[in-house]
């Protein structure tokens, strides 16, 4: 007989973990269709925009422009931790906002993170889980990505009070230049690439990866 592998997956794998065949996934095949036409945009028009981005852009611009976006999370923290009735990263992600608000120059420089203080990273569909909501059936978003039912949702009022805050900051215009810069730069800091896994199973490998991480991040 052969020995076990080193790697197997009751090694490396919680107990408790959530079992790779038993992710709730009855919309599969439209799933797999988007998740197709994502490999398809993402090779053809989101990665050629991040390669030209990384080459034009000075990084240090680019540092600066992540961190303006990631003190706009760490409000999104803030207010969810708040729904969380969770003083401690209210604390944390306030104190941070107001740091790099101000020391950090609107948020360009991340002077929080170089004082060590703790990120939390928080939006509504953990909020919705933290208070007993469901994930519902696995969803595949168009260009976003893995997600599920609760999490679409809790999409809605994170993008809207991301967009409120915006809107008392800039300009349409600048809204509108913004969203797209976001865009890249979370793209450009997301370093997953479709069908580079090694895996011939990687859509479920993939909603298996994310079913378990947000299973995490809702329990911490």
């Amino acid at each position: 007989a052969y020995p076990e592998p080193v790697f197997a997956a009751a090694r490396i794998v919680p107990a408790d973990a959530i079992d790779i065949t038993s992710v709730y996934d009855p919309w599969e095949g439209m799933n797999k269709r988007i998740y197709n036409f994502n490999y398809h945009f993402d090779q053809w028009v989101f990665l050629p925009v991040v390669r030209g981005w990384e080459a034009v852009v000075p990084s240090p611009a680019r540092a600066g422009v992540h961190n303006f976006f990631e003190n706009f999370r760490d409000v999104r923290s803030m207010a969810n931790s708040a729904l969380q009735a969770s003083p401690k990263k209210l604390a944390q992600s306030t104190a941070r906002v107001l740091i790099n608000s101000t020391i950090g120059l609107f948020g360009l420089i991340d002077v929080a993170t170089s004082m060590g203080m703790p990120k939390p990273d928080e939006d509504f569909g953990q909020t919705l889980g933290h208070w007993g909501v469901g994930t519902g059936p696995y969803l595949v978003l168009p260009l976003l990505g893995p997600s599920n039912l609760r999490d679409g949702i809790g999409l809605l009022p994170d993008t809207l009070l991301q967009n409120t805050i915006q809107g008392d900051l800039l300009a349409q215009p600048v809204r509108a230049t913004a969203f797209l810069f976001d865009s890249i730069d979370t793209r450009s800091h997301t370093s997953f690439r479709y069908y580079e896994t090694g895996s011939a199973f990687e859509y479920q490998t993939v909603r298996w990866l994310y079913s378990t991480k947000r299973e995490l991040d809702v329990e911490k």
